[in-house]
């Protein structure tokens, strides 16, 4: 499994890709967690653009053949937007974990949060402990 650098993970298996300038971060989960959730079935978005999230509360929920799964907001901020192709096609997070998978975009001042959270080789030993 290939664990894109560049971007910060969190704890529970969701990615983080900082736009700087734009004070905006895109939120998806993990190819780890796609693997562990197995076929994704639904993609339920609670949420609207302009709706204010707050860090470390569900915004969403991903469910698959195995389970159903909070999603939830590494940073707080106003969802900026939603892809709203996984309606249609939640298979993409399968797919596209890192690309088409993606979920929300929020604005956010807590950018320094993001510290924080895992790199790419903090979170590849964090997979390793949680794989047993």
């Amino acid at each position: 499994m290939t664990i894109p650098a560049g971007l910060r993970f969190t704890k529970d298996h969701e990615w983080v890709k900082l736009d700087a300038e734009a004070k905006r971060v895109t939120v998806g989960i993990t190819a780890f967690a796609v693997e562990q959730l197995g076929d994704i079935t639904l993609v339920n978005l609670d949420v609207k653009v302009g709706d204010r999230v707050a860090a470390g509360k569900a915004f969403g929920t991903i469910e698959s053949v195995k389970t159903l799964s909070d999603l939830y907001a590494p940073v707080g901020g106003t969802i900026v937007a939603i892809n709203k192709e996984l309606d249609a096609k939640p298979e993409a997070v399968n797919e596209d974990p890192y690309g088409s998978g993606w979920m929300v975009v929020v604005e956010t001042s807590e950018v320094a949060a993001l510290e924080q959270l895992f790199d790419a080789k903090a979170y590849e030993e964090h997979v390793k402990s949680s794989a047993h």
